[in-house]
């Protein structure tokens, strides 16, 4: 993991760039600034920074909300994507795994419109071709009509066997069992896709698997939220985590609320970061789902900091980027709502 070339991957040379990129994104102030401005003076004030080639290109296209949607995500695809060509050897190999995430993401996206009965050009705006699948391979996916097919077609192109996702769904007749097919199989290649022979290979395995776990409790809350807990909740658990394996998730998964699962819950390695937002009278997912993101975003930065040559500062940068496009839409879907102005900050992870 530390040699600079060769089959092992030019690591130096992509964490310089991504360390470049990194001092480029938006910081705290910038986006104070943007929740005094109208929709029209956010767009105005990314086009002076890293997202101003997309914002020229969309202008002419669309405007408002819809302009900083497709400029940010499109400038976020191009960035992952230049950071995947620059990779080589090993380093590739865990890049690609990683961007992977994309590829399912878009996959959800061409599924979920076709399900509502969105047009062709309504999918392709929440669209980030930042994986291996091309703008083009997407377009394949749209022009097809069912969603077996396109199932189908996205195995073929990812190489991957997908019975059993279209299986799931002829049988159950819902998205949400395909699309925890795709999560599980997305974790389960990224896992697979580090070999720990070395302590920064590790450490990437354990952020992942930490990563594993975060889904995981933020699923459970989730259903728990909506009423849902017991086994129902289980069908959606992630192998691979770090803390939450099955017989904890099964514990996590049998307290009826939030707040009778706080015990056990206690138990978690970022617990405290958590503890105030699940033990409040009135319990917020949106603050805990926060607060754990944030948690992610932090490790993410102290780990790149003690393995300056690994893998880790290129994922820390992705994350951070993609929590940057996060909070730029986050502020400007706000904002054009008329959402209060410290209910969005709230919402932002900074």
């Amino acid at each position: 993991m530390f040699r600079r070339s060769g089959k092992e991957g030019n690591y130096a040379y992509t964490v310089a760039r991504v360390k470049a990129k990194k001092s480029l994104l938006l910081g705290e102030e910038d986006y104070n600034k943007m929740l005094l401005m109208s929709v029209p003076e956010i767009s105005r004030y990314i086009s002076e920074s890293s997202y101003q080639k997309e914002m020229a290109e969309y202008a002419g296209k669309v405007s408002g909300i819809d302009l900083v949607e497709r400029a940010t995500y499109a400038s976020m695809a191009k960035v992952f994507s230049s950071i995947l060509m620059a990779s080589q050897g090993e380093l590739r190999n865990l890049v690609s795994a990683y961007l992977n995430k994309w590829d399912i993401w878009n996959l959800k996206v061409i599924l979920r419109g076709k399900s509502f009965g969105l047009d062709a050009e309504s999918i392709r705006e929440d669209l980030v071709p930042a994986g291996s699948l091309s703008a083009d391979d997407l377009e394949k996916l749209i022009v097809l009509d069912s969603h077996e097919d396109i199932i189908a077609a996205f195995g073929k192109m990812e190489g991957v066997n997908v019975d059993e996702a279209i299986d799931l769904y002829k049988n159950e007749g819902n998205l949400g069992a395909v699309e925890d097919f795709l999560d599980k199989y997305h974790y389960a290649s990224l896992l697979g896709s580090v070999k720990p022979s070395s302590r920064p290979a590790k450490m990437f395995q354990d952020f992942v698997r930490m990563e594993i776990d975060v889904k995981n409790v933020k699923v459970i809350l989730k259903l728990k939220a909506e009423g849902i807990f017991g086994e129902p909740v289980m069908k959606y658990y992630i192998p691979g985590g770090k803390q939450v394996d099955v017989k904890y998730a099964t514990m996590l998964a049998n307290s009826e609320t939030i707040a009778d699962a706080a015990n056990d819950l206690s138990h978690l390695e970022f617990y405290d970061v958590i503890k105030d937002a699940v033990e409040a009278d009135n319990v917020s997912l949106r603050d805990v789902v926060t607060l754990m993101k944030r948690y992610e975003l932090a490790q993410a930065n102290k780990l790149s900091h003690m393995y300056p040559l690994s893998m880790i500062p290129v994922v820390d940068y992705m994350i951070h980027k993609e929590i940057e496009v996060k909070n730029i839409r986050t502020i400007a879907r706000g904002i054009e709502s008329g959402l209060d102005r410290e209910i969005i900050k709230g919402l932002l992870v900074i």
